[in-house]
């Protein structure tokens, strides 16, 4: 079909309209993108779920925007209809496939929830605070504050995994390395009094310290007992924070016990080749 045959169905002296409500939209979501965002820095507790209502928001008002400008532009005869209905489909399908495809999977993905705004997820090599679920693009801050951007549809075919699924309070891994030969008992109780004297820790989950005796590869293979610690932080944000707390003071502790970490047993040649 010849361009003419699509330009007489537009309404071009509505194209003004269309333009105001294109800048309105944008606006829209802007302010509340902040002052939802401001609203959920106050009131510490409310802060996902007022990010996924903006998320949700920015998704309506940019699905109504859209259908607003089309309505005004394009006269709905029936045929119009039938004039545009074939080779516009055709035409959209080949050249906005893939747009199309992270469309849809955006909007399953608000809707199935496998995670949402505010979540810290792993995917395809990356990790960070999911901060906008679009209707194109998934987009996450890692923690040294890059900006990732994903297209929704490839989460639709590849394992994610939420670290705090929709809760503020999210559990921190920390490992830390002994000689065998170790007081492990005054370990174990030196990490957990760290952890739990943190001010980041939240103490309505339990804390716990795993040990066992694992091989550390360096210039020769020997034998060291890793201790885990897992608790929880009341907000994710602090992980970091909380991960240099606990080894701050657990380190500390240990020079004062005279518990050596593998580290201080290598050579630096072997701390090297272990690095």
């Amino acid at each position: 079909m010849e361009n003419s045959e699509f330009l007489k169905f537009v309404q071009l002296d509505q194209l003004p309209l269309a333009l105001v409500a294109v800048a309105l939209a944008w606006i829209l979501t802007r302010a509340i993108t902040r002052i939802l965002g401001g609203l959920g820095e106050r009131f510490g507790t409310r802060r996902l779920l007022l990010k996924q209502v903006a998320s949700l928001s920015r998704v309506v008002i940019l699905f109504l925007a859209v259908i607003f400008v089309v309505t005004t532009l394009v006269e709905f005869s029936n045929e119009a209809l039938l004039a545009l209905s074939g080779t516009a489909a055709v035409a959209f399908g080949f050249a906005f496939k893939d747009i199309l495809a992270s469309i849809m999977a955006g909007l399953i993905l608000l809707f199935d929830r496998p995670f949402q705004v505010g979540d810290r997820i792993s995917f395809a090599g990356y990790y960070g605070e999911v901060v906008e679920i679009g209707l194109r693009s998934v987009r996450l801050v890692t923690l040294d504050d890059n900006l990732v951007s994903v297209p929704c549809n490839k989460f639709l075919t590849d394992g994610v995994a939420s670290a705090n699924a929709g809760e503020l309070h999210q559990m921190v891994v920390l490992h830390f390395y002994i000689g065998c030969n170790e007081d492990f008992d005054r370990a174990k109780r030196i990490i957990y009094d760290a952890a739990v004297s943190s001010r980041y820790v939240y103490l309505d989950k339990p804390i716990q310290v795993d040990l066992r005796e694992r091989a550390v590869e360096g210039m020769a293979t020997f034998f060291a007992l890793q201790l885990t610690l897992k608790a929880y932080v009341f907000d994710g944000r602090f992980e970091v924070a909380f991960g240099t707390d606990v080894t701050e003071r657990a380190k500390r502790a240990f020079k004062e016990k005279g518990i050596h970490t593998v580290g201080e047993l290598l050579t630096p040649a072997t701390a090297v080749a272990t690095a």
